[in-house]
């Protein structure tokens, strides 16, 4: 499953984000991932969250990044949730298209694993895509 917080930028997003990740901390069974394009947040996060910075690492592309993504996954089987911050600068895409078949390749992922991934994106609701909109919990 995808779900996405969607807004502006400067909307608070994050925050949304980060309380969600706190939520789901309480009653997971799992391990939960959280990937964004600094480490910001580090502190704001429990020990338990595994933070990954993604400015660590040399991708340049979407499907350099879909790949880093199964490295994760493959190298541990309990990951439950996986949360997406600034997913459209981490995952490198910058259209509509892009946005679309990213979302394919998380569904796959998704199910093959059994993982939730959570993602915010800095659009507007109204400027994405029919198959994105249906998947936002949060839009501001």
């Amino acid at each position: 499953m995808v779900e996405i917080i969607a807004g502006k930028k400067g909307k608070g997003k994050t925050k949304h984000l980060l309380e969600k990740v706190k939520g789901d901390l309480s009653k997971a069974t799992g391990s939960l991932v959280y990937i964004d394009k600094s480490q910001k947040h580090m502190y704001e996060l429990d020990s338990k969250v595994r933070l990954i910075n993604m400015a660590d690492y040399t991708l340049e592309t979407t499907d350099e990044f879909i790949g880093f993504l199964s490295g994760v996954i493959s190298q541990n089987s309990d990951i439950e949730v996986i949360y997406l911050d600034s997913f459209l600068t981490v995952a490198f895409i910058d259209t509509s298209d892009g946005l679309c078949q990213a979302m394919e390749k998380l569904d796959v992922i998704s199910e093959k694993f059994g993982i939730r991934f959570v993602l915010s994106i800095s659009q507007d609701e109204a400027e994405l895509p029919d198959v994105v909109k249906a998947r936002i919990i949060v839009s501001l």
